[in-house]
């Protein structure tokens, strides 16, 4: 009987150990997880080209964030209080520079911790002399045409200075963060030749820009092509009289067939002075708002890009039919935030 009872009691000694192990195991567990998903990295970036990018380069070894809503003026935009919060959880602060976020800028560096880098990819990317400037962006004000990521070539650099920047900042993911912006690259590499292919079927005398938002100023200088003008003036109010008049003369000297307003900045304006010079008006290109929504495959730097240069040859009588087939991809998983 003694022995029945003591066997009975090593058994459910066993049991109940067992049982204890059992559940420290899945506390452990679940404590390891709860300390992975503390540890996982938050990048913040600005409007959402640069997010795209990052996100091409960063993929899921961090919670990526962008701050400016699409759809809006980049260069007016006020962040929130709340802003400051998510600023100051960044690991990286990834901006385009070139005083385009200049109110986001001064919240982060306000928020961010003292380790945390605040990158101005613009800046890194071009020297002074390389700054250009125009009717939106003149060199009195001190303001350089920010819009560096309409030319393939320098977002290329981009990609390699955000490339760089995640090494120093979470060195155990060097080979990952190499690993895409080799793809990327070649990806890249591969948009430009067909954007090239695509642009040299446009009649000479047809390679000139009139925009709404000068945008495309650098890529202007890469391909080849005038931009001869643009009608929003540096305080992104109303042009004048005078320099309405002064644009429509100079299309139409210049024999300028297409103009291009923006989908974020619808302008009668413009609308008008194509009415004036007999010029066709597109009024749909795209500066920083990227095509379709978040998590479709066309809403991205590379569709963004390719509906660009695609509507502008067409437009201006190229042939688009090559560069219209091309596959616009991600070269990793593109799960950031991107606020609408």
């Amino acid at each position: 009987m003694f022995a029945s009872n003591l066997t009975s009691r090593v058994r459910i000694v066993a049991i109940l150990s067992s049982v204890t192990l059992l559940m420290a195991a899945c506390g452990s567990s679940e404590s390891a997880s709860d300390a992975d998903e503390s540890d996982r990295l938050t990048v913040v970036t600005t409007v959402a080209p640069i997010t795209s990018i990052a996100a091409n380069i960063i993929g899921d070894r961090a919670d990526i964030v962008g701050l400016v809503p699409e759809g809006t003026n980049s260069h007016t935009f006020e962040p929130s209080p709340s802003a400051a919060e998510v600023l100051s959880e960044g690991d990286a602060i990834f901006i385009n520079g070139l005083q385009l976020e200049e109110p986001t800028k001064r919240l982060a560096l306000a928020a961010r911790g003292d380790d945390v880098p605040l990158v101005e990819l613009g800046d890194l990317t071009i020297e002074p002399d390389e700054y250009r400037y125009d009717f939106s962006f003149p060199e009195s004000e001190g303001k350089p045409n920010p819009h560096l990521w309409t030319d393939p070539t320098l977002v290329k650099v981009y990609a390699d200075i955000i490339r760089d920047t995640m090494t120093d900042v979470d060195p155990s993911g060097s080979d990952h963060y190499d690993e895409n912006y080799e793809a990327f690259a070649a990806l890249v590499d591969e948009f430009d030749e067909a954007v090239t292919a695509a642009l040299d079927t446009v009649p000479v005398g047809n390679r000139k820009l009139v925009t709404y938002h000068d945008a495309y100023a650098y890529f202007a200088d890469t391909y080849g092509w005038t931009v001869v003008g643009a009608i929003q003036p540096s305080d992104f109010g109303e042009p004048t009289p005078s320099e309405v008049v002064a644009l429509i003369e100079q299309i139409e000297a210049e024999s300028v067939p297409a103009i291009f307003g923006s989908e974020v900045f619808p302008s009668a304006v413009l609308e008008q002075v194509a009415n004036e010079t007999g010029a066709s008006y597109i009024d749909d290109l795209r500066d920083d708002d990227l095509p379709g929504a978040p998590g479709e495959v066309d809403h991205s730097w590379l569709g963004l890009m390719k509906f660009n240069f695609v509507t502008m040859t067409e437009a201006l009588g190229g042939d688009a039919t090559d560069l219209a087939t091309f596959e616009v991809r991600d070269v990793a998983p593109d799960e950031a935030t991107y606020p609408q």
